[in-house]
């Protein structure tokens, strides 16, 4: 259990992004306050294998924001101002007695904060170029053998580009968009390479946007650090994950909705090897 990491920094950001899927326009913006949750018995080991593990839960609330500088730049924050890990008590089979006390800890999270600025937008085509900084504000040596953090103490740079096509389908709104980028990692962790692929469907007199989603994280292993163990760190060294998701948002009115998202990984090493859950309430200004 001690060598088991997961990653939820990138994961989080991607599940929590507005629906345009393009730049948001001088004084527009999208915000959105959500819960995300994961449970997980069994992990990805550095194989690929899955491994059983003393169940752990990880918690987080956050806030996530877009706001429109201007019509071709947008900041972006993420802000995991309430971030959780525990781990059940380790219990004997045979008589019943707890071998290993558990453990929590709650303590603030890693922030995310960017700019996205808009290469182009014409017609149904649109580009853009993104820079997310991860800041390490959460814990990163939690926890009475260091393996409960909110954080990975590292000061990380994600540089993507995107392309995105909006139509209709059936005089029903709907987007496709891709993605490429690359985590430069600090302190010893491997960079990484992302892409990944989402589309949406506006349903129900476009009051309900139907979303799905593929994401693609590997590792170049150009790092230092202990790719196993990783000190316990929950944002381990040479993470790789495949994984897909689903998410629902309903508008409540023109401006005001909530959502509901379900992600998982189907490979990955080092990864927990289960789903993960976010709702939230969002407030969409155009």
């Amino acid at each position: 259990m001690k060598k088991v990491i997961i990653t939820i920094i990138f994961t989080i950001l991607l599940t929590t992004n507005s629906f345009a899927q393009w730049t948001k326009g001088k004084g527009n913006g999208y915000y959105k306050l959500s819960a995300w949750y994961l449970n997980y018995d069994q992990h990805f080991t550095d194989t690929g294998a899955k491994d059983p593990n003393t169940t752990r839960t990880q918690f987080n609330t956050n806030i996530y924001a877009e706001y429109g500088i201007i019509d071709k730049l947008d900041v972006i924050a993420y802000v995991p101002f309430f971030s959780s890990v525990s781990e059940n008590n380790v219990v004997s089979g045979t008589t019943g007695d707890i071998i290993e006390n558990g453990e929590s800890l709650s303590s603030f999270g890693d922030i995310d904060f960017g700019v996205r600025y808009a290469l182009y937008k014409k017609g149904k085509w649109a580009a853009d170029i993104k820079l997310l900084l991860g800041l390490p504000t959460g814990n990163e040596t939690g926890g009475t053998d260091g393996s409960f953090q909110t954080g990975d103490g590292e000061f990380n740079q994600f540089l993507s580009s995107s392309l995105g096509y909006a139509t209709s389908i059936n005089n029903l709104p709907f987007y496709a968009k891709s993605y490429l980028g690359y985590n430069n990692r600090s302190e010893g962790f491997s960079d990484e390479f992302r892409t990944g692929l989402e589309a949406g469907i506006n349903l129900f007199d476009t009051k309900f946007w139907l979303i799905t989603r593929i994401n693609v994280v590997k590792s170049l292993k150009n790092g230092t650090l202990n790719a196993i163990s990783g000190n316990g760190s929950i944002f381990a060294n040479n993470i790789e994950y495949s994984s897909f998701g689903f998410e629902g948002a309903y508008y409540i009115t023109k401006k005001l909705g909530v959502s509901l998202s379900f992600d998982s990984a189907f490979s990955g090493r080092i990864i927990a090897a289960s789903p993960s859950f976010s709702g939230g309430i969002f407030l969409d200004i155009k």
